[in-house]
């Protein structure tokens, strides 16, 4: 039988159940306590009436919170973009390849190299509170690079996603069509036993709508669930096609019109934002408080990637979501947490209930608002994942 272990003396426990504490979405609960027994939370709520355990952990008047769900990264690649960066941040032209220059590293990486990579940026993103993350596949562009990309990381998370459909394989610029045919036949055969999900980037220069609707639909009847890119760069289609085929996620939609508000506040699809993107390439930034306030489901993520997003801190991200999205504190740590576990519909992570998966983050501070209060200071103190204490 597992040992249990309580963590107590927890100043601000945010459960996200709005049956518990101060009945808000997060559920908040002062002077908390959590029990743990094997990878569950077991009981959640006020520390003097904490059942007995093998273990106990003093919080010393911390914030406690769910691990963060990052339900969107691209984290299978080699090689950097620092010039680019530099470029574009510097005002001076810059004309390299982009995505392609990326494709071009990663298709030379060997596996090793790529499980190394990835495995690092996972421990920078734990050490940062992030206890459950989903990655892509896209910087391979054939269908070895893109089947190997998605071996390598099934064998590190559950979210995996095929995204064949980054752009166009370079070899095949000029015959988008034919491509279309590759991710959605022999290319859709090879990764579709290594993924959960199916993503295209749909926008202008990457993929139209109906190119967009072909291979989520080739996806959905291999067994794999749509996510989708969309409205990131200009207004277009992606949002309503993600309604349409009950997509988990839309991802970006920063530029939206009515209808497509009206469209995810009406669906099961979430908005997930992802602030890295716009913090780096200085861009619009998406209105998370429209999507809000017209009932949207909105996550949080960091598109952690080398081209336009290289953060893995869900931290900064929310900072960045209170000062220049309209979002509250609340809000973005909510959004962060329940808001990426619905982008992946997952009930089992990102709350801290019991039946839940003992995913926990420890603040040094004694309130979760210090994340957007106190931006860029390392305030994850301690992480446990399934239970087990990891920093």
């Amino acid at each position: 039988m597992s040992s249990s272990t309580v963590i107590t003396n927890i100043a601000a426990l945010v459960t996200n159940d709005p049956s518990l504490g101060d009945h808000s979405p997060l559920g908040l609960v002062r002077d908390a306590a959590v029990v743990i027994e094997g990878d569950r939370v077991v009981w959640t709520g006020e520390s003097s009436k904490a059942p007995a355990t093998d273990n106990r952990v003093d919080a010393e008047g911390r914030a406690v919170l769910p691990g963060f769900v990052d339900s969107h990264s691209h984290l299978l690649f080699a090689g950097d973009r620092t010039e680019e960066f530099n470029a574009r941040m510097s005002g001076r032209p810059y004309s390299a390849g982009g995505i392609r220059t990326t494709v071009a590293a990663t298709r030379a990486a060997s596996d090793a190299e790529l499980e190394a990579s990835l495995t690092r940026y996972l421990a920078e993103a734990l050490r940062q509170g992030t206890t459950t993350f989903e990655t892509k596949s896209g910087y391979g562009l054939t269908t070895a690079d893109e089947s190997r990309a998605l071996r390598v990381a099934a064998r590190h998370t559950d979210e995996v996603t095929f995204l064949g459909a980054h752009i166009v394989a370079p070899e095949l610029a000029d015959d988008p069509a034919a491509y279309v045919d590759l991710v959605t036949g022999e290319m859709l055969d090879a990764c579709a036993p290594h993924a959960r999900w199916i993503d295209v980037f749909c926008e202008k220069g990457a993929f139209d709508g109906d190119q967009a609707r072909a291979i989520l639909t080739a996806g959905k009847a291999k067994g794999l669930h749509p996510r989708i890119h969309a409205n990131q760069l200009s207004y277009g289609p992606g949002v309503r096609l993600a309604v349409e085929l009950d997509a988990a996620s839309a991802d970006h939609c920063t530029h939206l019109t009515d209808a497509d508000v009206d469209a995810l506040a009406n669906s099961r699809t979430v908005a997930t934002l992802l602030p890295g993107a716009e913090f780096s390439t200085r861009a619009q930034w998406p209105d998370a408080r429209r999507l809000i306030d017209a009932g949207a489901t909105v996550a949080l993520s960091t598109d952690c990637n080398p081209g336009s997003s290289f953060t893995s801190s869900v931290p900064f991200c929310i900072a960045l979501a209170v000062r220049d999205m309209g979002m509250t504190p609340d809000e973005a740590v909510w959004s962060a947490t329940a808001g990426g576990a619905a982008a992946l519909r997952r009930e089992d992570v990102g709350r801290l209930v019991p039946g839940a998966y003992a995913d926990l983050t420890l603040l040094d501070a004694p309130s979760h608002v210090h994340l957007a209060y106190r931006p860029g200071v390392p305030l994850v103190a301690g992480v446990w994942r399934r239970g087990v204490r990891k920093v």
